[in-house]
């Protein structure tokens, strides 16, 4: 199949960018890139995914960060539906995976009410590219049984709300996005609600990109980990016993270690 039969003339797909390396786009998301009329891309969307935008197709930036908003969610959708009904072939490029707190569903629903084609294309997610590179694995047998992804992303002067219960339990990893102005809430409340404070945390900023930093602590000092990371810089949380089983590991394998920030070591 050509590139330009993947999509057609009034069809939006919803592609995942990964976390910002182009290497780690999908064969399919590069053959929708090539094949668009138009692309809209979040902030998140890495540089070098950008340059794989042919010349001469429309890119137009609708990214989010940090409650800076370029554009609101309903002037994205309008429009992602303009340019539907202009006949044109829409990538919609979403940093990481489109279903993972990419707003896909409202975007799908949207679209989906007014008669347009819409399509999605799978990404890497954040919390798979930070585990691989940490060489964590976010599932490990009789240690972790399994995997919960959660968003500390808020509205300005919203509180975090969350089941800390249900997070604290131990036997899990959990990957949190968006984590660093509440790490030191969601300390705290998972402390409180009974999680082990010597827990290991590994803080993870701009995954994928060649300024990455991957940061290893406990969970008692997860506040002082992220204070000296920039509002702009994305930040991803992985806590839990396998984030030691991964330092173990790499330090096993002659991996190159990861920084331990000075009296938060685990």
């Amino acid at each position: 199949m050509q590139p330009n039969e993947l999509i057609v003339p009034g069809q939006v797909w919803l592609v995942g960018a990964g976390p910002g390396d182009p290497d780690l786009l999908t064969r399919k998301a590069a053959k929708l890139i090539a094949a668009a009329d138009i692309v809209f891309h979040d902030a998140l969307v890495g540089p070098g995914v950008l340059d794989l935008v042919p010349e001469g197709i429309e890119k137009v930036s609708v990214g989010k960060r940090s409650g800076r908003h370029s554009k609101a969610q309903q002037s994205i959708n309008d429009l992602l539906l303009k340019a539907a009904q202009a006949g044109r072939r829409v990538v919609r490029l979403k940093g990481g995976d489109p279903s993972v707190f990419g707003r896909s569903a409202e975007e799908m629903a949207y679209l989906a009410r007014e008669g347009v084609s819409v399509r999605i294309c799978p990404g890497i997610t954040t919390a798979s590219a930070a585990a691989a590179n940490g060489h964590v694995s976010l599932t490990l047998r009789g240690v972790a049984r399994g995997l919960t992804l959660v968003t500390a992303h808020l509205k300005a002067g919203e509180p975090l709300k969350l089941d800390w219960e249900a997070l604290a339990r131990p036997g899990g990893t959990l990957g949190i996005y968006m984590a660093r102005a509440a790490a030191g809430e969601i300390s705290r409340a998972l402390i409180a609600a009974g999680r082990d404070p010597e827990t290991p945390v590994m803080v993870a900023v701009n995954v994928s990109l060649p300024h990455e930093r991957l940061i290893r602590g406990k969970l008692s000092a997860l506040a002082f980990l992220v204070a000296a990371i920039s509002d702009d810089d994305p930040t991803l949380l992985l806590i839990g016993e396998a984030v030691r089983e991964g330092e173990r590991y790499g330090a096993h394998r002659g991996l190159l270690p990861l920084h331990v920030a000075a009296g938060a070591g685990i």
